[in-house]
Parts: C-alpha cells; structure tokens; sequence
C-alpha cells in the first residue's frame, strides 16, 4: 500500500517539475524547486501519520492490498498456464505421427542396413624400412 502510495507522490513530483512547454506569465503558476522539494517533504510526513490518524483506514486498506495481491497472482498463474498451453500445442503436430512414421521420427529415418559401414579396400601397409633403405630383407 505504501508502495503504491510513494510511486504516486513521486510521479506527481516528477510530473510537476517537468517543463510544460508553454510560457505562464501568471504569478501563482510559477514554482520553482526548492518550494517542489519542501511541499514534498511535508507531503510525506503527512503520509507517515496517515495510519496514526485513520487506524481503521489503514487496515481496511492492507486487507486491500493483500486481496489485490492475490487476484494479481492468480492472473499471473492463468496466464502462464495459457502460454504454456499455446506452446504445448505448438509443439504437438509434429509429435502426433503414428506407428512406424512415429518410431521412426523419434530413432531417426535409417534403417540398419542404412547404418552399416560401406566396405573399404583394405589400406596397403608401408614398405619395410629395409626395403626403404635400399638393404635386402633378412
């Protein structure tokens, strides 16, 4: 509840000190920072004694804040259950395949036969290193 409370005070400070664009010769529309950060401050201690003041409204205001925490959770949780419900699905189609299509999809389309090493000549030896030296063998 603060929370939301202290984001709003500070957007509206933001707000407020942020250039209009336009030019005000009124007297009563000019502020400069210093008169921004003091009405701040008071603003704030007047928040603080809020709950010193109206005990009742505070409570009633956290009772608030925690239901609003729960709807947010629950929202979270079915959204999240959606999306992962949309991929599922995406997913899906292409694991659907039966029977042979379905092994096969899942071991790869080649057969045994497919696999097999295809046969090689046999790979000469070197020469002896007598034979490489020019020495007859023994």
């Amino acid at each position: 509840m603060f929370f939301l409370l202290r984001m709003a005070f500070w957007l509206t400070v933001v707000c407020v000190l942020l250039p209009s664009g336009t030019k005000s010769t009124s007297p009563d529309a000019q502020i400069d920072a210093v008169q921004a950060a003091t009405l701040a401050g008071a603003a704030v201690s007047d928040v603080r004694g809020f709950c010193d003041r109206q005990p009742d409204a505070c409570v009633v205001g956290g009772k608030v804040a925690v239901a609003l925490g729960h709807k947010a959770e629950a929202g979270a949780r079915t959204l999240y259950e959606f999306i992962s419900a949309r991929l599922n699905e995406k997913t899906a189609p292409a694991e659907k395949t039966t029977g042979k299509a379905a092994s096969a999809a899942s071991h790869g389309t080649l057969t045994a036969a497919d696999m097999a090493p295809a046969w090689h000549a046999p790979v000469p030896l070197p020469p002896r290193r007598e034979a490489r030296a020019g020495r007859p063998a023994a």
